[in-house]
């Protein structure tokens, strides 16, 4: 037995942990957990855990439905709080690779799906570092029944206001998040009532997209404690911007950063280059990972915050890439931000499609296009396209259809999840487009 699994059994000891929640994600992005008592690890850590594959989204049809739950020692940590009803009594956590009863990988796991990018990056001698900008909104308690929700403060931008409670509920998130060796980077208020955001300190793709499923469950978890709900939905109001997920990506070659370059003008190095012409040059057919959902579509739109073409700058926040120029000259600080994932997607397939596309750009030479100078926002949808900048999907349905063509994420996804995906989100669409709207009826039942 190796020495990272001798320490978490040795912790569960001296610890008085009675339970062990053993995470994984399914291919929507929903977070899925089995309890397991202490005694069972060791047996886990060997033979894994079996279940039933096909009772969870994407896993497996119903006649290939075993599947193990093989636990991860490396993400072993001890959630924040005690069991309820006993001060004395912890729970701990680690995901879990999901694995056939023959020991290969599930092919329907979203965790392999991003080491299967991760390795082609290592095999190109890249290794993956990325830090995300993560927000939510804060609702007074109620029904999740269709009702209009009901901000949980009147706060603005970077507002500190001492009678609300964002703040406080901030502190002790972060608390939370840090207690489990998760770090936080910033915190504040974002521009809409109720509205937050909390940045994670930068860690290599794996261990960050296994950090934002346990930020979303932490978030909510805490919210609750202080009387309140946390949504990651991507727009949950028309009249305010909706919740991104911007993420900061760069490539490493051992301890140099490959997207630094001192000698150009913005210090950015040729394999930055070509790796957001990559993500430009294929940004409409993975948007469907990217923004997965039906509501995804209502934060891409003119004049909402966030981008609605394929375009890059220096710190043009209008761009779907930017370059941010905060530290010019620090070369391991030269990074891109990518604007378009919003806090609702699954993170591990997000991940992946966005290598695929930046790392295609680079083994391909991909040439990057002119800067975006000006307010992306304010031009036209044929202005944009006389710059030569693609219109990004404009709704669920159009996205699905440039994703199906896509050899580069049939290839990202694999074949499994790549047609399950599709079929889900498409009768997500269906289900969608059958719905009455409050604003049909408000504006077509007098007809």
């Amino acid at each position: 037995m190796d020495r990272q699994k001798e320490f978490v059994l040795r912790t569960l000891e001296e610890r008085d942990i009675r339970f062990v929640r053993l995470w994984f994600t399914d291919v929507l992005g929903y977070l899925k957990s089995v309890a397991i008592a202490p005694a069972e690890l060791e047996g886990a850590f060997e033979e894994g855990i079996g279940f039933d594959g096909s009772a969870i989204q994407g896993f497996a049809r119903v006649f290939e439905a075993d599947m193990v739950a093989r636990p991860d020692p490396s993400t072993f940590q001890i959630l924040p709080w005690t069991a309820a009803g006993s001060p004395q009594q912890h729970t701990a956590r680690m995901f879990c690779d999901i694995a056939m009863p023959d020991g290969s990988p599930s092919w329907a796991d979203p965790r392999h799906v991003l080491r299967r990018a991760l390795n082609k990056a290592g095999d190109l001698g890249f290794s993956c570092y990325i830090h995300p900008e993560i927000e939510f909104f804060l609702l007074e308690q109620g029904p999740f029944d269709g009702s209009e929700p009901v901000p949980a403060d009147r706060g603005g931008f970077f507002d500190q206001a001492s009678h609300d409670r964002a703040p406080s509920f901030r502190r002790m998130a972060i608390e939370a998040l840090e207690s489990m060796g998760i770090s936080v980077e910033f915190s504040h208020h974002e521009g809409a009532p109720g509205q937050q955001e909390i940045d994670l300190r930068y860690a290599d793709a794996l261990s960050m997209a296994d950090n934002i499923m346990t930020f979303r469950y932490v978030v909510k978890e805490v919210a609750l404690s202080q009387g309140v709900r946390a949504t990651f939905m991507p727009k949950p109001f028309t009249q305010y911007p909706g919740s991104a997920m911007h993420t900061h990506l760069s490539l490493f070659e051992g301890e140099t950063n490959a997207f630094h370059d001192p000698d150009d003008p913005i210090q950015l190095s040729a394999t930055a280059r070509a790796f957001i012409a990559g993500i430009l040059e294929h940004s409409v057919e993975i948007s469907a990972v990217t923004n997965q959902w039906v509501n995804s579509y209502k934060r891409l739109i003119q004049g909402g915050e966030a981008p609605t073409a394929a375009s890059w700058g220096r710190s043009n926040r209008s761009a779907l890439v930017r370059v941010p120029m905060y530290t010019p000259n620090k070369s391991a600080s030269r990074r891109i931000e990518v604007r378009t994932p919003d806090s609702a997607c699954n993170p591990y397939l997000t991940y992946a499609v966005l290598l695929a596309a930046g790392l295609r750009g680079i083994e391909q030479g991909y040439e990057l296009p002119a800067e975006a100078e000006d307010n992306v926002w304010d031009l036209t949808p044929a202005e944009r396209r006389a710059l030569g900048f693609k219109e990004l999907p404009t709704n669920l349905s159009a996205a699905l259809v440039e994703m199906e063509k896509s050899e580069l994420v049939a290839e990202a996804l694999g074949e499994h999840v790549f047609d399950f995906f599709l079929r889900n989100k498409r009768r997500e669409w269906e289900d969608f487009r059958a719905q009455v709207t409050p604003y049909e009826l408000r504006e077509y039942l007098s007809l």
